[in-house]
């Protein structure tokens, strides 16, 4: 028994000595599996950092006596060799396939290779300056430019473009245009107009604020000198603006606000409070308080030459003002309608508004239906125009102007000029030979845009060319029915009256002008040449070779504008 123990003894004894020899060699069961796992997955390649390489330019800059030549890199002195990257061969296969259990992988020990410095090798750089040297006293031409040269250069500008925004953004230029261009002298003028808003979005209160802002320093810094202000699609804040105006304005003589809306007495009363010099006021297409414009015109009446407004419903009263006297030193009085207004209707007074208003020179009443009014005075004070220059009744709709309304109109107006009946389809030739203005030079007598365009023919051309033929510079007389021998025969007595040289403008549109008449009316000095507009009918043919016929002929009135439609 005690020999069999002592053979189990040294038996375990040497399984103990064998096992770490075994562990040590293979290792255990459990390494085994995990060493074939890893043996078939592929190293991971680590990344190696990238070399870093300094830039070379392409080409090289030179500087020579007057220029800099710049050479390109084909022909440059710098031939750095490129970098290439090392080829890296497959790695073998192992020739025996799997390992075995019993066999143990072994990794070779692999070396740190040492990095290539692939840096060329550097020459020294030649530093250039590419800055063109100044010489002693070259300055830029904006540093020396006189600031009375640039004032009168930005005059022209302002007079084209205006004031608003020009002015602003060229005092951020430099110091010399902020000067310039903070001259009184350029904001004599001013149109400021609306700021653009989204459709269906209203202004952000921000906004606003700013508009006010830049509105106040404009006035205050700017506008000391301003002349003529203009507020143009403004339906918001026109009070403000009036009262800012006004208060910093004193030489403020002209006012427009054009389609502006929520003009209130408030912004009356500030002018009157402030704008002692304030002459000329249009309120045109604009949507105002008329109680407190009547209140404005009863106290400041008396300082307004100019007055333009658009008629409606609620300005009717304007004008029973000013016939009872609230502006005598009127000059000029306007009164439009929209082309799509359907009440357009005008009553008045003209013996009431010649007496309240004898310095009259410019009436015009656009696209309203002026009915006269009659007023029972006594024959011996009645007083027309003697200086109305201008008289404008045109029209697109049937006018109710006679030739009886227009003589009480112009029975005392020796000084007209311009008379503009467009649409009075009621007005005859020889209402016209009766008036007493002798020195009428414009007479507009045309057709435009009128449902009711007459076709009988009207006779008496011949009385009002006869009448007028050594003042007419601008006949127009485009879509009236006049027959062709009055035609021939109003254009001889315009021939007759060559030697004044008067004659510049005919319109001949839609009448039935034949070649004889073009011959006569055609028979002008040559230094003198008229501008022919027609658009004729029947004859356009032969009338059209003889105009080219003429234009032939004559080189110095071919050279002017010859102006023919035909269809």
């Amino acid at each position: 028994m005690e020999a069999s123990e002592a053979e189990a003894s040294t038996q375990s004894d040497r399984k103990e000595d064998t096992v770490p020899s075994v562990q040590g060699q293979d290792g255990p069961e459990s390494k085994k599996v995990s060493l074939k796992r890893t043996g078939n997955t592929k190293a991971k390649k680590t990344k190696k950092p990238r070399v870093s390489r300094t830039f070379r330019p392409g080409y090289t800059v030179h500087e020579g006596e007057d220029m800099l030549l710049v050479i390109s890199s084909s022909t440059s002195q710098y031939n750095y060799s490129a970098w290439v990257p090392k080829k890296r061969g497959r790695k073998k296969k192992a020739a025996g396939g799997k390992l075995k259990g019993t066999q143990v992988k072994t990794k070779k020990a692999v070396r740190a290779k040492p990095k290539l410095e692939n840096e060329p090798v550097t020459k020294e750089e030649e530093v250039v300056d590419l800055s063109v040297p100044q010489r002693k006293g070259d300055h830029r031409w904006g540093q020396s430019l006189p600031e009375e040269l640039l004032i009168n250069i930005f005059k022209m500008v302002v007079d084209q473009e205006g004031a608003v925004p020009f002015l602003c953004r060229a005092g951020r230029v430099c110091r010399l245009w902020n000067v310039a261009a903070s001259s009184p002298v350029l904001w004599h003028r001013v149109t400021v107009g609306h700021c653009w808003i989204a459709p269906g979005r209203k202004q952000l209160p921000q906004t606003e604020m700013k508009v006010k802002d830049t509105l106040s320093w404009l006035a205050e810094h700017r506008f000391s000198q301003l002349r003529d202000f203009s507020l143009c699609h403004w339906t918001k804040n026109v009070d403000f603006t009036l009262e800012t105006v006004s208060q910093f304005c004193p030489h403020l003589r002209s006012l427009k606000l054009s389609h502006c809306g929520g003009v209130t007495a408030k912004g009356f009363s500030s002018l009157g409070l402030h704008s002692r010099s304030l002459q000329s006021l249009n309120l045109q297409y604009s949507e105002f308080n008329a109680l407190g414009f009547l209140a404005y015109l009863h106290g400041h009446g008396s300082q307004i030459k100019q007055i333009l407004f658009t008629h409606g419903p609620k300005n009717d009263r304007l004008l029973t003002a000013i016939t009872r006297g609230c502006c005598p030193d009127l000059e000029l009085l306007e009164v439009n309608s929209e082309l799509d207004s359907k009440d357009c209707e005008l009553p008045f007074c003209i013996r009431a508004l010649q007496v309240s208003c004898p310095k009259l020179k410019t009436f015009r009443m656009l696209n309203v239906r002026p009915r006269p009014k009659a007023i029972h005075t006594s024959t011996d004070f009645l007083s027309g125009f003697p200086l109305l220059e201008e008289l404008c009744i045109a029209t697109t709709h049937d006018c109710y102007m006679r030739d009886k309304d227009l003589q009480d109109i112009l029975f005392d107006s020796p000084k007209l000029r311009v008379l503009d009946l467009r649409g009075c389809l009621r007005i005859t030739p020889a209402g016209l030979a009766m008036l007493p203005c002798l020195e009428l030079e414009c007479l507009f007598w045309g057709q435009y845009f009128s449902p009711h365009l007459s076709t009988s023919p009207v006779k008496g051309l011949h009385l009002v060319t006869q009448k007028w033929s050594q003042t007419l510079r601008q006949l127009d007389i485009a879509n009236r029915p006049f027959p062709e021998k009055d035609l021939e025969l109003a254009m001889s007595h315009l021939a007759q009256a060559a030697e004044a040289d008067t004659l510049q403008s005919l319109n001949l549109s839609g009448t039935k002008i034949t070649p004889q008449a073009l011959r006569y009316s055609s028979s002008t000095s040559p230094d003198n040449p008229v501008n022919y507009y027609m658009h004729t009918r029947g004859v356009c043919y032969e009338g059209g070779l003889f105009l080219c016929q003429l234009a032939q002929q004559n080189p110095s009135q071919r050279s002017s504008t010859l102006l023919t439609r035909f269809h």
